[in-house]
């Protein structure tokens, strides 16, 4: 069996926010649109059912993390690259060799007040978090075991 691996996803709150993915269906949905060939790779490759997410807050303040999800389904085609109505339609990719892939997410917890990523700058434990340094603005980002857990630990829980 696969070792659960941990990651953190950004999503901007007025497009998908941690209570979007409450108020779902099954509180599941897609984790469409990724457009980086680094994080499609990463969707693709190595996130796997099981695994926990750090859902991430960006574009907004304060930006930072809301909550927690869980992958619920492996990494497929991405249905929205071949939509031509989709804000994420791609005309080049094919459906023989899709280009884009997507997991599907599953609402764990949202937490009483988002952490700020100032205060996830500030723990001694994150320093090395890649989303504590800079420049870092992948969507997708791998997160050690210890970070996810120093970051529950600092919800709260």
């Amino acid at each position: 069996m696969p070792t659960k691996r941990y990651w953190l996803f950004k999503s901007e709150p007025d497009v998908f926010s941690i209570d979007d993915l409450r108020k779902a269906p099954k509180k599941t949905t897609y984790w469409e649109g990724v457009r980086n060939y680094q994080a499609r790779n990463l969707l693709r490759d190595d996130i796997k059912r099981g695994d926990e997410v750090l859902y991430y807050h960006s574009r907004v303040q304060p930006i930072g993390v809301a909550g927690v999800a869980r992958v619920s389904k492996s990494g497929y085609p991405d249905p929205e690259q071949f939509d031509p109505k989709s804000k994420y339609h791609d005309a080049k990719s094919d459906p023989d060799d899709p280009r884009w892939y997507c997991v599907d997410v599953t609402w764990v917890k949202t937490f009483d007040e988002v952490i700020p990523l100032a205060a996830l700058k500030a723990e001694k434990a994150l320093a090395k978090m890649m989303v504590t340094q800079r420049g870092a603005r992948l969507s997708v980002q791998p997160v050690t075991k210890k970070e996810f857990e120093a970051v529950l630990k600092m919800a709260g829980g």
